[in-house]
């Protein structure tokens, strides 16, 4: 396992060991002592999700104002333009983003800590996102940040307009929205 940093020294980029020959390919997807070891990331992953989505689909920037969940995030179909934006009110890198490429081809998988909004475009035909999570969903505390909030121009790779939920579309701007203290 490779893991990379990126411009916001809590978010990581993580590259799998990959076994590959005529049969196909093999890697482990998660270990948690390689994990904690390599990575640092110690807290107990407790829900998977999974989600498919058509190419110019935008889903974020979401995040749980409580019951933060820090997420491990990878393509197993297609591949996503990912986003993680720090939202931590005192932390020095607050209000920044940074952006990844997830796809099935480069087998890459990000770590989005508590503390962040996270966000995805779809920019193949289909994409399918696996996702484990440090926290259980709870639709009370979820919250949307806008995904064009022009105080993060946030350089999306879009292809005409997005498609996005009615959730999505009603998110809140950086300077207004519930943050982490």
């Amino acid at each position: 396992m490779n893991v990379l940093p990126t411009e916001i020294p809590d978010v990581l980029i993580i590259e799998p060991r990959v076994f590959q020959d005529d049969r196909g390919f093999f890697l482990e997807s998660y270990n948690g002592k390689a994990f904690a070891d390599k990575a640092g990331i110690t807290k107990p992953f407790v829900q998977d999700n999974h989600s498919r989505s058509s190419q110019n689909v935008l889903r974020g920037l979401h995040y749980q104002i409580e019951q933060a969940q820090g997420k491990l995030v990878r393509a197993t179909v297609g591949t996503i333009f990912d986003v993680a934006v720090d939202i931590r009110k005192h932390s020095p890198t607050f209000g920044q983003w940074i952006s990844c490429t997830l796809s099935a081809e480069n087998k890459r998988m990000i770590w989005v800590p508590p503390g962040f909004a996270h966000g995805f475009m779809v920019v193949s035909e289909v994409a399918e996102v696996l996702y484990k999570t440090t926290d259980y969903y709870a639709p009370q505390h979820e919250r949307s940040i806008l995904w064009n909030d022009p105080d993060l121009d946030i350089n999306w790779p879009l292809d005409g307009e997005p498609i996005l939920s009615a959730k999505d579309q009603a998110g809140t701007p950086l300077k207004l929205a519930p943050v982490y203290l």
